[in-house]
C-alpha cells in the first residue's frame, strides 16, 4: 500500500525551503517575491498560478509502515543493553514446536582479524510458528562438560530425539585427546535441557584419520530413520576440511563397530574401518554437514539422502546427494547461495515444519556483528520437480518481514549489483552506491524500512536495509555521502548514521515523503542530477521527494 500511514501525522512540523525554481537570481524568496509580482499583475490569472506555485510548502512528520519480523530472527539485548549474538544454529521439531538452539557469541573483539570464537554455552529458543521465538535459556554451560580444555568453546551442535530423550551432539577442544576437536553427546529429558555431558567424548579428535588440521572433528549432524526392512540406522557424520560419517549404537552415545574387530577405527570404507572419512563427490566441501531426506504428507522419507554444508572460503551454501549414506557416492554437488554480505562463514540447518522445508542459517546482520558475532536467519527451501535447489539470496524480510520499493520520478531505487566476494580483504561493505538506474536486478530494488536505529520509540523514524544484502543499511557518511554500509560497531554515532526522519513530501506532493537525516537534521535524502542517491538541503524539492510502495 502506497505510504499507508502518511495521514498520521506526527507533532513536529515545518516549512521546507523553497525549491530553486521560485527564487530570484538575487536570492528574495518567493514568499517575499509575491507581494511584487500581485501588485504589477493583479486580477491576472496566470499570476496568481505562478505564486502559488512558488509558495513555501509546509511539512510535517509522518509514520512509515515498517516491516516486523524478518530477520535475523532473534533480536534481543542483555540485560546490560548489549546484543546477543549466536551462531551455527540447529533445529529440532518435536509435535507443532521447533526447537532453533545457538551457541552464545561473545567476542568482544573490536578488529575482526584479531578476533577470536569466544562461545561459553548453548541457548534454545522455542517457535510455533516460525515469526514468534519465545527464549528458553541456556541448555548446556561448557563449564559443566568435564573434557573440555576450556569453558568459552560451545562449537557448532544439533539437538534430536530418540526413545523418550533428548541427546546434544556438539564439539571442543578436548584436554584429555591432545588439545584437538573432538566430538561430544549430552543428554536430558527435555528438549529446552538441562543437557548433560557423558563424562568423556564420543569420538575423540585423535582417533579419526587422516587428519590435517587440529580442528577436523568439528560440526557434528545427526539422521536418524528406520529402513524398508525395518531396521533402525542412527547416522553420525561431521567434519572440517574431511567428512566424516558411521553409524551409532541404539544407546546413541557410542560408535556402532561396523566390521566387528572389536574396536572402533577409522579409514575409507567400512571394510576396514567403523567411520568412514571421504570427500570424493563432494564441491569443496569446508564444513558444517548436515543430513537430511524429504518425507512425503505422512512424514514417510523417500528419495535421495541430501548433505549439506558450506563450501569454500568465504563459505557458499552447497549440497549434495546419495542413495545411501554409508555405502554410496555423492553427486548432483551444487551450491546454492553465496557467501553472506556479513559473515564469513555459514551453518545451515534443514527442517520440515507443517508441510514446508525451511533453512535456518547465520550472518553477522546485527549491530556489530560479523563473523565471531553472529544471528540466526530462516527461509523456506523450495525443491524443484527433480530434486534439485535453484540459487538463492539472503534475505532481510525472511518469513514475516515487509518488502517495499522506493520509487523517484517513476524510477526505483536501487543499489549497485554485486555478488558477496570470497576475498576477506573486501569486506566488511561500507560504501556500496545507491541510486537510479545502477541496477536491472529486481531484488537489488527492494528495501526492508524498520524502526529507526537510533531510537526505538519515534515512529516517525526509519532505518532502510537492503532485502538481498541483509545488514546493509542506507548510512551517511562522514563526507554526508549516502551510501549502503554494515553496521560493525554497533554504536550510537552509526545508528544516527542510519536512520532517517520520514516527513511529507518537499514538494507537496500527496502520498509521497522525503526524509530528513538525523546525522544532520537540516539535510535530506536527495537524488541527484547523475542519478545517485545524497543528502542535499532539500532546495530542489521534487530532487527529495519519493514515494514508497
Amino acid at each position: 500500500v502506497m505510504l499507508a500511514g502518511c495521514g498520521n501525522a506526527a507533532s513536529n512540523t515545518g516549512t521546507a525551503p523553497a525549491p530553486e525554481s521560485a527564487q530570484t537570481q538575487s536570492g528574495v524568496s518567493s514568499s517575499d517575491n509575491t507581494a511584487d509580482q500581485s501588485a504589477k499583475t493583479e486580477g491576472s490569472e496566470a499570476a496568481k498560478t505562478t505564486v502559488e506555485e512558488k509558495a513555501p510548502v509546509e511539512v510535517s512528520d509522518v509514520v512509515l509502515p515498517k516491516s516486523e519480523g524478518g530477520n535475523p530472527i532473534i533480536q534481543l539485548k542483555d540485560e546490560q543493553g548489549r546484543w546477543i549474538y549466536g551462531g551455527d544454529p540447529a533445529v529440532y521439531v518435536d509435535g507443532d514446536t521447533a526447537y532453533l538452539y545457538t551457541g552464545h557469541d561473545m567476542s568482544t573483539d573490536v578488529e575482526v582479524s584479531e578476533a577470536a570464537y569466544h562461545i561459553p554455552e548453548y541457548f534454545c529458543y522455542s517457535s510455533t510458528d516460525l515469526l514468534n521465538w519465545k527464549p528458553e535459556g541456556v541448555v548446556m554451560h561448557m563449564k559443566d562438560v568435564s573434557w573440555a580444555k576450556d569453558h568459552i568453546s560451545a562449537w557448532a551442535s544439533q539437538v534430536i530425539k530418540h526413545d523418550d530423550k533428548y541427546y546434544l551432539y556438539f564439539c571442543s577442544w578436548d584436554k584429555t585427546g591432545g588439545g584437538k576437536q573432538s566430538i561430544g553427546v549430552a543428554v536430558s529429558d527435555s528438549p529446552t535441557g538441562p543437557f548433560v555431558d557423558i563424562g568423556e567424548p564420543l569420538v575423540m579428535g585423535v582417533l579419526t584419520k587422516p587428519q590435517t588440521s587440529a580442528w577436523n572433528d568439528i560440526d557434528p549432524t545427526v539422521w536418524v530413520e528406520t529402513d524398508e526392512e525395518g531396521v533402525e540406522h542412527r547416522y553420525l557424520a561431521w567434519g572440517n576440511a574431511l567428512f566424516y560419517i558411521c553409524e551409532l549404537n541404539p544407546d546413541m552415545v557410542s560408535v556402532t563397530d561396523q566390521n566387528g574387530d572389536g574396536k572402533i577405527t577409522c579409514g575409507v570404507s567400512l571394510g576396514d574401518a567403523d567411520i568412514q572419512s571421504s570427500l570424493k563427490g563432494l564441491l569443496s566441501y569446508t564444513e558444517a554437514p548436515w543430513l537430511y531426506r524429504r518425507s512425503d504428507e505422512n512424514g514417510q522419507y523417500y528419495g535421495d539422502y541430501y548433505l549439506f554444508y558450506a563450501s569454500g572460503w568465504r563459505e557458499s551454501m552447497a549440497y549434495s546427494t546419495t542413495t545411501d549414506l554409508i555405502n554410496g557416492t555423492w553427486e548432483n554437488s551444487n551450491v546454492f547461495m553465496l557467501p553472506s554480505a556479513t559473515c564469513n562463514t555459514n551453518h545451515e540447518a534443514i527442517f520440515d515444519f507443517k508441510g514446508k522445508t525451511y533453512m535456518m542459517y547465520h550472518d553477522g546482520a546485527q549491530p556489530g556483528g560479523n563473523g565471531y558475532r553472529r544471528s540466526a536467519c530462516l527461509q523456506e527451501l523450495i525443491f524443484n520437480e527433480d530434486g534439485s535447489i535453484s540459487m538463492m539470496e539472503e534475505s532481510a524480510s525472511g518469513l514475516g518481514g515487509t518488502i517495499s520499493t522506493i520509487w523517484h520520478k517513476g524510477e526505483v531505487v536501487c543499489h549497485a549489483p554485486f555478488d558477496n566476494s570470497v576475498a576477506d580483504a573486501d569486506y566488511p561493505y561500507l560504501d556500496i552506491a545507491v541510486g537510479m538506474g545502477l541496477s536491472d536486478q529486481e531484488k537489488d530494488s527492494q528495501w526492508v524500512i524498520v524502526q529507526g536505529k537510533a531510537d526505538e520509540t519515534d515512529e516517525t523514524l526509519v532505518s532502510i536495509q537492503s532485502e538481498n544484502k541483509t545488514g546493509l543499511y542506507l548510512t551517511v557518511t562522514e563526507e554526508n555521502e549516502v551510501v549502503l554500509a554494515q553496521d560493525i560497531d554497533a554504536s550510537e554515532d552509526t545508528a544516527i548514521a542510519q536512520t532517517f526522519r520520514s516527513v511529507t513530501a518537499l514538494d507537496g506532493t500527496e502520498g509521497a515523503c522525503s526524509f530528513r537525516s538525523m546525522k544532520d537534521e537540516k539535510m535530506y535524502l536527495t537524488i541527484a542530477a547523475d542519478g545517485v542517491l545524497t543528502l542535499s538541503d532539500g532546495s530542489d524539492a521534487a530532487a527529495a521527494t519519493f514515494t514508497v510502495e
